[in-house]
C-alpha cells in the first residue's frame, strides 16, 4: 500500500522539486497538488520540465484522503493556511516554511526536521518543521564539534546561495539581467537562519554561548548553496578528521570529504559534502548542499521516508551531473 501524500503550493520551486521526486518515489502517490492560481492547469503546463511523466492537474480542493501533507508555501503562509483549514490529526503534515522551525512558535507538537539532528525523534513525530536551507548547510558544518563541546570560539561563517533561494517572487535582485556575473552581500549579520541553527548548537551542547558571525551572499548561480566557515580550535587536522566521520558514519546523505569540495558534486543530489581543514590555530570547515533538495524539498522526503518507516534514501538515490 502506497503513501497518499498532498501538495500545498506546488507551483513554486520547492513544489517543483517535490513533485519531481515523488512521481518517482516507489511508495507514493500523489493524491493532489493545490494552487489557487493554477487551479484547473496542467502541471507539465507549469514545470514544463514534467511534460511527458504526469497528467496531473494543480486543484483549488483539499482531500483528507492523505497520510501526508506538505506545505512548500511561503513563510508565514504555512500557519495561515493550518489556521485556515481543518487537517484531520491522522495526517503527516512537513511543512517547508520557517513558520515552525523555532521552538517559541513550534510548542510541543513540531519536531526540527534535520535527520542528522533529530533522526530518532523525526521516526515518531506527525509534524515536521523542516529546516531552512542556509540552516542545513552551516549546521551540517558545526554539527560535529558542538556534539563533541567544541564550539569554543567566535564562528566566522561566509555563505552563498544560489537565485532559487529567494523563490519563484521577482524582485530587483531576482532578475536574471541583476543577478547574472554579479554578487551581492544581504542581511549581514542577522539574518533569520541564525536562530534555528543556535537552537540546534544549544540542544547538543547547552553552554553554548559563542557568537555567530554569518555573512550571507546571492551566488550568479541557480542552485546550491556553499559555506565556509572558521574558528579557534585545538584540534589537530586529523582529530577534527575523526570527529566529523565518525559523527556522520550513520547517516545517509552526509559525507566527510578529505579532497576540497565543490557545488557540482551535490547540485541536483540531496547530499551534504563536509571538508575540514587546519590552517594555524584555526579550523576550516566547508560544506556544500543542494538548497532546493537536502535544504528543502529532498530532506522533507527524508523526513517522511522517516516517519513511515522507510530505508531514508528511498526514492532519494539523485545523482549530481558532471558538468
Amino acid at each position: 500500500m502506497k503513501i497518499r501524500a498532498g501538495i500545498v503550493g506546488g507551483a513554486g520551486y520547492t513544489g517543483g522539486e517535490m513533485l519531481r521526486i515523488l512521481i518517482n518515489h516507489p511508495a507514493v502517490e500523489i493524491k493532489f497538488v493545490h494552487s489557487n492560481s493554477n487551479a484547473g492547469n496542467l502541471i507539465s503546463d507549469v514545470h514544463t520540465d514534467l511534460f511527458g511523466d504526469t497528467d496531473l492537474r494543480f486543484t483549488a480542493e483539499l482531500s483528507s484522503a492523505i497520510d501526508v501533507l506538505f506545505l512548500c508555501v511561503g513563510h508565514g503562509d504555512a500557519k495561515k493556511f493550518l489556521e485556515a483549514n481543518d487537517i484531520d490529526k491522522s495526517i503527516k503534515i512537513i511543512d517547508l516554511s520557517q513558520d515552525f522551525r523555532l521552538k517559541a512558535n513550534a510548542g510541543t507538537n513540531w519536531v526540527y526536521g534535520l535527520p542528522e539532528l533529530n533522526r530518532e525523534q523525526i521516526k515518531k513525530a506527525s509534524y515536521i518543521a523542516n529546516p531552512g536551507c542556509f540552516a542545513t548547510c552551516i549546521q551540517l558544518g558545526l554539527l560535529p564539534l558542538a556534539a563533541k563541546g567544541l564550539l569554543k570560539s567566535e564562528v566566522h561563517i561566509n555563505a552563498t546561495t544560489g537565485s532559487t533561494g529567494a523563490g519563484q517572487g521577482l524582485s530587483g535582485t531576482s532578475h536574471f539581467s541583476w543577478r547574472n556575473n554579479n554578487l551581492s552581500v544581504y542581511k549581514a549579520f542577522e539574518h533569520q537562519h541564525l536562530n534555528e541553527i543556535g537552537e540546534s548548537l544549544k540542544k547538543l551542547d547547552g553552554a553554548f554561548d559563542q557568537v555567530l558571525t554569518f555573512i550571507p551572499q546571492r551566488g550568479d548561480f541557480t542552485r546550491g548553496i556553499l559555506a565556509a566557515m572558521y574558528l579557534e580550535s585545538d584540534l589537530t587536522a586529523e582529530e577534527a578528521q575523526r570527529i566529523y566521520e565518525d559523527y556522520y558514519a550513520a547517516h545517509t546523505f552526509t559525507h566527510v570529504s578529505k579532497k576540497n569540495i565543490d557545488l557540482k558534486q551535490v547540485v541536483n543530489t540531496n547530499k551534504g559534502l563536509v571538508h575540514v581543514e587546519k590552517h594555524g590555530s584555526k579550523l576550516f570547515i566547508v560544506s556544500v548542499i543542494d538548497n532546493l533538495l537536502k535544504g528543502a524539498s529532498g530532506q522533507a522526503v527524508q523526513n517522511m521516508n522517516l516517519i513511515f518507516g522507510l530505508e531514508e534514501g528511498t526514492g532519494l538515490r539523485l545523482k549530481a551531473s558532471a558538468f
